[in-house]
């Protein structure tokens, strides 16, 4: 299975001062209460100032929206535009369905040692105990889902993240790397991951969020445990694997081509093949937020 998700995109959380975000990551108990914090971008939001809601009904996000996709950075979307993705480290775009976005199933290099210090038990190794990158992501390293109380710990972990989401007014969220079962050379599973996926699901629900599965065609068929509401896609027009998402999903599928791998062609047979049923987005590889250099931005 490829690696399909975003291509070197410049996360937010990178500029943010560090005791800021760790601050924000590191949860405070077993129940993984996220600690009050400053957001600096896209305008300064003090989590701890975000009044706790009732738990709302689950909605998944609306079917053949106007979508955008920010995780280079949050920006005013486009008129029209009710379906935004953010990080989870800003706040959700005003008078949108807003998806909160967190890299679940390994880590971000500018976290490696928040992880290394604080769980290093909770990182894949080697039998000679060395960290497991990803190959193709200098820096990220993959969370290991290979036992129970692995996945709790790290469902933990998660769920004080979703916390926040659910907080700022998120009504979904997007776990990435779904697939790391396949970087792992065979130390970890497609059910291991399935099975942590579940509990993430579970964490979701619980505060009235959905939940996407993000990428992966080979997980589909664990849907049930999974349990996952939606799907999100890169480029699936490119590896003819679109139609394998939208039996699963039906119409409650979020797909995103880019500039640099067919370009406006293969944007264009996206939109003629399902730009009438489900979302569908063009974006640079980097994701760039909107006046930045290579900016590109469309939707069916």
């Amino acid at each position: 299975m490829r690696n399909l998700r975003t291509v070197g995109a410049p996360r937010v959380i990178a500029v943010l001062a560090a005791a800021t975000v760790l601050a924000a990551l590191a949860p405070s108990s077993a129940d993984a209460r996220p600690a009050p914090d400053t957001v600096a971008a896209p305008s300064a939001v003090a989590l701890s100032a975000v009044a706790p809601t009732a738990v709302r009904a689950r909605t998944l996000p609306p079917v053949n929206a106007r979508a955008d996709y920010q995780l280079g950075g949050p920006y005013t979307p486009a008129r029209g535009v009710t379906l935004v993705t953010r990080d989870f480290t800003v706040a959700p775009a005003r008078g949108a369905y807003n998806i909160c976005y967190v890299n679940a199933f390994q880590t971000q290099p500018e976290l490696s040692s928040w992880w290394l210090t604080k769980h290093p038990t909770l990182l894949l190794r080697t039998s000679k105990g060395r960290v497991v990158g990803d190959p193709d992501w200098p820096g990220e390293m993959l969370l290991d889902t290979s036992t129970s109380a692995k996945r709790a710990s790290l469902a933990a972990i998660m769920g004080s993240w979703f916390s926040r989401c659910a907080k700022l007014g998120y009504r979904a969220v997007e776990p990435d790397n779904l697939d790391t079962w396949t970087r792992s050379a065979g130390r970890l599973t497609m059910r291991q991951n399935a099975v942590y996926a579940g509990l993430l699901t579970a964490r979701a629900h619980a505060m009235g969020l959905a939940i996407a599965q993000k990428n992966d065609t080979d997980m589909i068929a664990l849907r049930s445990t999974t349990k996952f509401d939606f799907a999100v896609v890169e480029e699936c027009q490119v590896y003819a694997e679109c139609s394998a998402f939208t039996r699963a999903y039906g119409r409650h599928v979020i797909e995103i081509e880019y500039t640099d791998n067919g370009g406006r062609a293969n944007f264009a047979r996206a939109c003629a093949a399902r730009g009438s049923s489900i979302s569908i987005v063009y974006r640079d590889r980097d994701l760039v937020p909107r006046g930045g250099s290579g900016y590109t931005y469309a939707s069916c």
